[in-house]
């Protein structure tokens, strides 16, 4: 929606998280004087000192708060939703019929003066994205990260500057309502996920194709063309595609060979002169390589960002050795494919594996099945997926004396404790949960944050 179409318009923020304030703040630069009304699910003594402002200030007319915030929601001409919000509630659902929820994603799309490369996937997208800000800005382009692992996008919404390059990290909630694809799509990979917000596994990847459903002959869609769901996807938009894969297939444009990564015919990098651990973090590196030649950056420019460019926090992070026992920070893994990788990343020295939290349905399976074919000794399970990944084990190892050994755990003080216990010298300590943290933990981060401090801590005891 263009933003002079807001004017004039009753408007509600939906949700005021990081992203909900920053609507607040773009809508109160743009339509000074006008009162936007506020409505979060948390409690009014609950709010933020910077929303308490806000109203105090009269820059919001209407607030609601609490269990009841969505109903009179229906009332206003405009909802712009904050991406955690579940459009599934009965009063959202009202609204999403008769056309009045967009989000800050829809604002910034249809008001953006520069370029967006959009970045999506289930795993990957925010390595995938700084990735490839790294390679724009070491190439000498005026670039900004945005989005999850950025800043939020109506805060760099500038008018002036129609040079600007915006890297977009997007989640498949920012991506629901959206109606404008980027002009150059990059989709790592799409496994089940989020299945406690959408209805169905189809309706998270409807979510996910809007990057691409909107595309036209002149954009561009980067897919990892390994994933048949992504092929899937490309063969459903009208842009150009540019795929890659780590074996060279037909129309490949990036893929592994000999522990290079090729573009065409032309060498780039070595595995080697990666600090990425993993199969998987090539294929996060590859759409770089893909953007950066599409920007006519030199191959040596390339091969410097990527080089340079160091794992992001939580995302099979070393932490150090301690006590002679190697510990890894995989808290960003929320999926079984994820702790799978890591596994496979680290090899037959992972002796300890930390896994489960929160329960969003998912098949643990494939994660057993490694963990079968994989020297890990002990397994440090959380409630309650734990429950539910050594079932999965159990199946896969009929045998009781071949199982790791199983200790519940209801906090990381517990887990850390018997992890130094019974992890061996020389051996390696992983925290990759394949599980969201929500029921013990506000987010992935706090989980690997408390995860480093207590293995610092009982190092020093």
């Amino acid at each position: 929606m263009k933003i002079e179409n807001l004017r004039n318009k009753s408007i509600l923020i939906l949700g005021l998280g990081r992203e909900g304030i920053s609507t607040l703040k773009f809508l109160a630069k743009n339509f000074p004087g006008g009162k936007i009304a506020i409505a979060d699910q948390l409690p009014e003594d609950k709010i933020s000192k910077e929303i308490k402002n806000f109203i105090q200030n009269g820059l919001v007319g209407e607030s609601f708060f609490g269990k009841d915030y969505l109903d009179k929601i229906c009332k206003f001409d405009v909802i712009i939703k904050s991406p955690g919000i579940s459009p599934h509630q009965k009063n959202l659902r009202e609204a999403y019929k008769s056309g009045k929820v967009i989000s800050g994603t829809c604002i910034f799309a249809a008001n953006c003066p520069g370029m967006v490369v959009g970045v999506t996937g289930t795993k990957g997208k925010s390595t995938t994205a700084s990735i490839i800000f790294e390679v724009l800005k070491n190439g000498g382009l005026d670039v900004k990260l945005v989005g999850n692992i950025g800043i939020p996008v109506l805060d760099c919404l500038d008018k002036d500057n129609k040079d600007k390059i915006y890297v977009f990290e997007m989640s498949s909630h920012q991506l629901l309502d959206l109606r404008q694809s980027p002009h150059i799509a990059v989709m790592t990979n799409l496994y089940p996920e989020h299945l406690d917000y959408y209805l169905s596994l189809e309706g998270y990847k409807q979510a996910k194709f809007n990057i691409t459903r909107f595309q036209g002959a002149g954009d561009f869609f980067i897919f990892n063309q390994g994933e048949k769901e992504l092929v899937d996807i490309a063969n459903s938009t009208e842009a150009k595609l540019l795929p890659f894969s780590l074996e060279k297939l037909p129309n490949s444009v990036v893929f592994k060979s000999y522990d290079k990564l090729v573009y065409h015919n032309e060498e780039i990098i070595d595995k080697k002169d990666i600090s990425l651990l993993g199969e998987f973090n090539l294929q996060n590196i590859m759409p770089a390589i893909i953007i950066g030649k599409l920007f006519e950056i030199s191959t040596e420019k390339i091969k410097e960002a990527i080089k340079n460019f160091k794992p992001l926090p939580h995302r099979l992070e070393f932490i150090g050795i301690y006590q002679r026992i190697s510990f890894y920070d995989d808290s960003i893994s929320t999926i079984p494919q994820t702790a799978v990788a890591a596994i496979t990343a680290l090899g037959d020295k992972v002796e300890t594996l930390i896994a489960g939290g929160y329960d969003r349905g998912i098949d643990f399976t494939p994660l057993a099945k490694k963990i079968k074919d994989s020297e890990i000794k002990n397994l440090i399970l959380f409630p309650t997926t734990g429950e539910r990944i050594w079932k999965a084990v159990c199946r896969a190892m009929p045998k009781v004396d071949l199982r790791p050994r199983k200790f519940d755990v209801s906090s990381m003080k517990e887990v850390v404790s018997i992890a130094f216990e019974n992890t061996g010298p020389g051996k390696i300590c992983l925290l990759s949960p394949a599980s969201s943290s929500f029921n013990l933990f506000k987010n992935y981060e706090e989980r690997g944050n408390l995860f480093k401090k207590y293995v610092q801590r009982e190092a020093k005891s």
